[in-house]
């Protein structure tokens, strides 16, 4: 018997998972297929940034997630000394939220429950075909085989990606060059001021709490190893001598929730999109983990893809449309590919001319406007998408400096007196209309917004704009000036 599904996703991750969520929410029958017949119980990635908090505060999540870890107003870059404040952005969220992968997948796999996603693990996917209407999907999971017709497929099943080589889209990139270390211990002896970041001749070492009171992230590159396979196990006592070396002392480390490598092995799709199939997270790119970004753009590429894909299947818009999300998500991606390369530059190199360029940056880093300006690549937090996604509507305009900016989440004054945020207008998944002005501003009926009527935003909030027409990944799409 061939199941029917109007979207197939590929991969139960944290970035398929999320893909389901939003196209749950907008009502498209989504099945998700993942391999593991169990969550991971690994921390792998351990970081939310502030802009995928307000991804989630625009689902009404964001509690979730910050109840459990810990909230962090700095981020290093490149383990420079001078590190990255994150307090200078307009947000509830100008911090990073230390929190293990295995929790964010928990959270996120029970919001998909709740939205009635059809989640089937243990299904190993074997092959996919596309044909004319559909997208034919086979594999074998413990009951026997399985085929699913979809009318679109999206890979999310990671860096050897089924939905990839089955679409012959090319993974263009850079090979390993090195083999670094990565664990998760506790420390009879935890370094000063509980955290450490160091480059010096014999390698780099990050040392930071994962936020539980006991455990911590080990991330390091021992010069002397950096040739290991990375099918090497990584062993207590090979860790341990590395972050001697490395940190200069002995942190003694002990009873280890995680040991692995991982390499510097950087690729980017050439295509997120080739037809009915469509590429997100690592099966659209990977990179070395430099400042914990690569579950955070994932997640966004399915923020970005998902309201996209559940409006061209219930027809109300032209599939066209899903052209916007590779035009958008893949300039973004590599724009992460460059930052990240240029830290693992700066990471991963002990010449003496490298280490004196640290310390040069070092001094760069304090003047505030560089120092912004590359918090906002790690956050997320300098996205936008400068193209238009369609025409404006009579009336409104793309505004440069606006138009394909994030939402900014201020307060604002409802017209019934009630005060909110405003990414939590977008808690439907819609796209929303907000009236900045007591005269209703026109709009046509194509975006099926939701209207949102704002007596005040405060100061700071769009001065001169009579509304805002926010898409529902929380990024402004036109605007109306004030006749005023």
């Amino acid at each position: 018997m061939v199941e029917a599904a109007e979207v197939a996703v590929l991969g139960g991750g944290p970035v398929g998972l999320w893909l389901a969520c939003e196209l749950a929410l907008a009502g498209t029958r989504v099945t998700v297929f993942e391999r593991r017949a169990q969550r991971v119980v690994e921390s792998r990635a351990l970081t939310l940034h502030g802009r995928s908090l307000e991804m989630f505060a625009s689902r009404g999540l964001a509690d979730r997630f910050l109840a459990h870890g810990r909230s962090v107003p700095r981020m290093h870059y490149a383990a420079l000394n001078t590190q990255l404040d994150l307090t200078v952005f307009e947000t509830r969220y100008p911090f990073t939220q230390f929190l293990p992968q295995a929790i964010t997948e928990r959270l996120l796999e029970e919001r998909a429950l709740e939205l009635g996603v059809d989640l089937r693990r243990g299904h190993q996917v074997e092959s996919i075909a596309q044909h004319a209407d559909e997208v034919r999907i086979e594999g074998h999971s413990a009951a026997g085989a399985f085929t699913c017709s979809a009318r679109y497929a999206v890979g999310a099943d990671g860096a050897r990606s089924v939905v990839r080589r089955s679409a012959d889209i090319a993974f263009d990139g850079y090979p390993a060059s090195s083999t670094m270390m990565v664990a998760d211990v506790a420390l009879h002896a935890p370094p000063d001021n509980n955290a450490l970041l160091t480059v010096n001749e014999a390698g780099a070492i990050l040392v930071l709490p994962r936020g539980d009171g006991k455990y911590y992230r080990v991330g390091m590159l021992d010069a002397s190893r950096r040739g290991a396979s990375p099918a090497e196990p990584l062993l207590l006592p090979e860790l341990a001598e590395s972050m001697a070396r490395v940190g200069g002392r002995d942190f003694l480390p002990h009873d280890p929730l995680w040991l692995s490598r991982f390499t510097d092995e950087t690729r980017l799709a050439r295509q997120f999109r080739k037809g009915r199939i469509l590429l997100a997270g690592d099966a659209a790119h990977i990179q070395a983990p430099m400042g914990g970004q690569g579950l955070n753009v994932g997640l966004q590429d399915a923020m970005n893809l998902g309201w996209k894909l559940a409006s061209v299947v219930r027809g109300s818009a032209p599939e066209t449309l899903l052209d916007t999300y590779e035009r958008e998500r893949l300039a973004v991606a590599s724009a992460f590919q460059d930052n990240t390369l240029a830290q693992l530059a700066l990471f991963s190199h002990f010449d003496p001319p490298t280490l004196r360029l640290r310390q040069m940056l070092d001094e760069v880093l304090r003047f505030p406007d560089v120092n912004r300006r590359l918090a906002q690549d790690i956050t997320g937090f300098g996205v936008n998408y400068p193209a238009p996604l369609d025409t404006a509507p009579d009336g409104w305009k793309h505004v440069d400096g606006v138009s394909g900016h994030r939402l900014r989440d201020l307060p604002v004054t409802l017209q019934d007196g009630t005060v909110t945020f405003a990414c939590d207008l977008l808690k439907h998944g819609q796209w929303v209309c907000l009236q900045l002005a007591r005269d209703r501003v026109p709009l046509d009926n194509r975006h099926m917004a939701e209207i949102v009527n704002a007596v005040h935003g405060g100061d700071n909030f769009y001065p001169d704009l009579a509304a805002l027409l926010v898409r529902p990944d929380g990024y402004v799409s036109h605007v109306c000036p004030s006749s005023r």
